[in-house]
């Protein structure tokens, strides 16, 4: 295996998230499901007392829960039951994403937290503006990266300088996505910033 696929790999496993949590617990949840049924028809056979029920008795048990059931327990048993299989296909399917976004890199796998991204593109936006700490918040999602910008009262900001310097923060990291930035300048300003 080349160093390149390594790297991509090592990024993707941290990106991603594992499912690994969900497989183990409904795994565990249908072994212990079917360990009792072996085990109820290994005493069956041996003609012994059952642990809950036998076979014989858990069949005629399904067979009259029609009959002794409300037409309303019953659809409601199996919409649940389709619940839990949506969710356990979609725990399945859907990609599990973390909140983190790769460098591009040739020497190593770079991987770095949404909030360290979002800090440093609100100190840069700060700067270039000359606000005070609390005045730039920044969130930064799968694809777009959005700049919260409150004004000290009575002082203009540039939004285009800010812009330009967000987008030159966000150049220098050479994510491996493309995350475009939007500027939004509160109408409110910040009072003795």
């Amino acid at each position: 295996m080349n160093q390149d696929r390594s790297l991509r790999r090592l990024v993707r496993r941290e990106i991603h998230s594992s499912r690994a949590t969900a497989s183990v617990l409904t795994a565990s949840v249908l072994a212990v499901v079917f360990l009792w049924l072996a085990l109820e028809s290994v005493l069956a056979l041996l003609r012994d007392n059952p642990v809950l029920a036998s076979p014989g008795q858990l069949g005629h048990w399904l067979a009259g829960v029609p009959d002794k059931t409300i037409p309303a327990g019953l659809v409601a048993t199996g919409a649940g039951l389709a619940v839990l299989g949506l969710v356990l296909l979609a725990a399945a399917t859907a990609g599990g994403r973390r909140s983190r976004h790769a460098f591009h890199s040739d020497r190593s796998a770079v991987v770095v937290d949404d909030e360290v991204i979002a800090s440093a593109v609100s100190r840069r936006a700060r700067l270039s503006a000359g606000l005070a700490p609390g005045q730039v918040t920044t969130t930064v999602s799968k694809r777009a990266v959005r700049v919260q910008v409150r004004p000290t009262s009575g002082v203009a900001v540039d939004r285009d300088a800010i812009g330009t310097a967000v987008h030159d923060e966000l150049a220098a990291y050479s994510l491996d996505r493309r995350i475009t930035p939007t500027i939004h300048v509160s109408k409110e300003g910040a009072l003795g910033q």
